[in-house]
């Protein structure tokens, strides 16, 4: 509309006498929104005392009706209660909206040595499968002296309670579960840290996750006592470029001494502890899943970039230790904690063309509390997950899937990928791995661990030749994969150690469209370049393998240089589409940096590896007749 027309109109609405009550209105203050927490629930707040003396600091909001009795839907967190005070209200309670328009007890507790609890706080504290006296306690033992306590002194509960955390409050969820009281009648882990050294936040197939895991422990660090909640600035790398900090830094210890100075002991046992000794075996909790008596849904998601395999470990421990347990396992196309927090309609550049987030939120979740928590509904199946590419959820009796059949993806000559295995006495591709310029895990600048970059185009790798690429013709029909994968390589160095990256890709056709068809293309681009879909190389699972745990994760052993030998591992799980006329491809590489730490390619003691230990080395991978390589992965038959 022309701006004259504009002005015109609205000289005749005035006249009319249209806009004048709207000016009135304007000069009232807007009504204030109903802070809806404050105005329905009554918040208390105890020291709760535990068996052996130690009180743990929890809030309790309680609804004002009291016309009828309520469940209790439990929280116990490293992270803060927030706000403290019994005139301090959260803003919102419970899961999602819906919780809190339900009617719930909800309870929120700071648990042993963090914020006003008392205690000693331990990362992930190792379960005590005997407790031999009231000093033997750990998170099972807390969460039952817990419910023991709200059960006689909350009024108005009808004697259920259901618990839920995401991350580290997944990991007090699934710690809280084990000999659980008979009181608690639903959980859910989500995304719970499980076991840090194979897969979760610490270590990838024996390789530490670095940008992650130095970027958090500069923030969270021990107390030395009970204490309020603490505005401290953010540390400052000095660069918004990761890659430049990390690659500048050196050897990773240099991170403990020179930027830390020694100051965060919980740091330096995910730095220090790099094999799978008896500090990371103690924090395995997934072997203590026993006497499970609650329903459990656990949640996590497909792009979870800090604790992937977490919710596979619980689910299938519960399972095989709780012969019958009522267990429910939900995958979703979300980042850690996205189903919390977004409409899961879209990760990076990869749509999923519905609100995934908010239909976990309404259709599962909270259904699934109202059933055992209150005996509304109905329960919900073994396995409930959203199938990428094609867009749709879909639901299993067992997962994985029980008519999901394996099948290899054969590395092939000329950078070919096929489900035929190569017929060629002789066959293999190699490339230069240099630690002074590992291949990044973005093509982009950044200066974290962007969530998106779990399905970000990987064009930017293709084209380095230090990555190995095999893809298939474009697929005559849709291939669907349910489970985990699993990359089988016959490999060389000629180095003594080193890192095999793998990872899946789902590379789009040439023809697929643009999300915005306006964009600027060939030279007449003056603004953000355009996002070309054709060829789109998505990422769907990638892992690392430091080749020296090939054998044992307890014991490394170093490679004899020239030598070809195996390196097998398994990535997590996936369900997604290849749909018709796209590739599958694999992509191959020596480093992933600053996501993992560098690999010196020399046998040694990474942490306090030296500049001189980080050395170039040819690395070759074979794919002829007798030695085959390539992924193994589970395929479901189509429709």
């Amino acid at each position: 509309m022309k701006k004259e027309r504009l002005i015109h109109l609205l000289w005749l609405y005035l006249f009319a006498g249209m806009l004048l009550p709207y000016a009135v209105a304007q000069d009232k203050p807007a009504a204030p929104e109903e802070d809806y927490v404050k105005a329905h629930y009554t918040k208390y707040e105890y020291r709760i005392p535990m068996r052996d003396g130690v009180h743990l600091f929890t809030s309790v909001y309680v609804p004002k009706d009291t016309s009828q009795s309520y469940p209790f839907m439990i929280d116990r967190t490293p992270y803060s209660v927030a706000p403290y005070g019994e005139d301090q209200y959260k803003k919102n309670l419970g899961p999602s909206d819906e919780f809190e328009k339900a009617g719930y007890i909800f309870v929120y507790q700071d648990v042993r040595g963090r914020y006003l609890s008392e205690g000693k706080f331990i990362e992930m504290h190792p379960h005590i499968d005997d407790k031999k006296s009231p000093q033997d306690v750990d998170d099972s033992s807390d969460m039952y002296d817990t419910l023991e306590y709200l059960l006689k002194h909350v009024p108005n509960n009808n004697g259920k309670a259901g618990i839920w955390g995401i991350s580290y409050p997944g990991f007090y969820t699934s710690a809280s579960i084990i000999d659980s009281h008979p009181a608690l009648k639903a959980a859910s882990p989500q995304a719970p840290m499980t076991d840090l050294f194979k897969g979760d936040d610490a270590y990838h197939g024996g390789a530490f996750m670095l940008d992650a895991n130095f970027g958090f422990y500069t923030f969270f660090k021990p107390f030395d006592e009970p204490s309020l909640p603490k505005h401290e600035a953010p540390f400052n790398f000095g660069t918004p470029n990761a890659y430049d900090f990390y690659l500048q830094a050196g050897p990773i210890s240099n991170l403990d001494t020179k930027y830390l100075k020694g100051s965060n002991p919980l740091y330096s046992d995910q730095m220090y502890h790099t094999t799978y000794d008896d500090y990371w075996k103690a924090r395995d909790l997934s072997p203590h899943m026993k006497n499970v008596k609650p329903a459990v849904l656990v949640v996590g998601g497909w792009f979870d970039a800090e604790d992937l395999s977490g919710p596979y470990k619980t689910f299938y421990a519960i399972n095989k230790l709780n012969p019958g347990a009522k267990t429910t396992l939900v995958e979703g196309p979300w980042v850690h904690g996205g189903w919390a927090r977004s409409n899961g309609d879209h990760l990076g550049d990869a749509q999923f063309n519905s609100k995934t987030a908010e239909f976990f939120r309404k259709n599962i979740q909270f259904p699934f509390f109202e059933y055992y928590l209150k005996g509304k509904g109905s329960p919900l199946p073994k396995a409930y997950v959203f199938e990428t590419g094609t867009n749709v959820w879909r639901t299993y009796d067992a997962w994985p899937p029980a008519q999901s059949k394996p099948k290899m993806l054969y590395l092939r000559a000329g950078g070919k990928l096929s489900f035929e295995p190569p017929a060629e006495k002789e066959g293999s591709d190699e490339y230069v791995s240099d630690p002074a310029h590992p291949v990044p895990f973005v093509g982009y600048t950044t200066d974290d661990v962007p969530q998106r970059y779990m399905v970000d185009d990987q064009r930017f790798a293709s084209s380095r030749t230090d990555v190995l690429v095999y893809q298939t013709d474009p697929l005559t029909e849709d291939v669907t994969i349910a489970g985990p994968i699993s990359p089988r390589l016959k490999v060389a160095t000629t180095g003594t150690d080193s890192d095999f990256v793998v990872k899946l890709i789902d590379v789009y056709p040439n023809d697929y469209p643009d999300p915005d068809t306006e964009s600027g293309t060939g030279k007449r681009i003056l603004d953000n370049p355009p996002l070309r879909m054709g060829g789109y190389q998505q990422l769907l699972r990638g892992e690392p393998m430091r080749g020296k745990f090939r054998n044992s994760w307890e014991k490394p052993e170093a490679f004899t240089p020239g030598k070809m030998t195996e390196v097998d591992f398994s990535m997590p799980d996936l369900n997604h589409t290849f749909r018709k006329g796209h590739r599958i491809m694999i992509q191959v590489q020596s480093s992933w940096f600053p996501l993992v730490d560098r690999n010196p390619q020399t046998f040694t003691d990474i942490p306090h590896a030296k500049p001189e230990d980080f050395k170039k080395a040819t690395e070759t991978v074979f794919h002829d007749r007798d030695n085959a390589s390539g992924v193994e992965v589970l395929i479901l038959p189509q429709p």
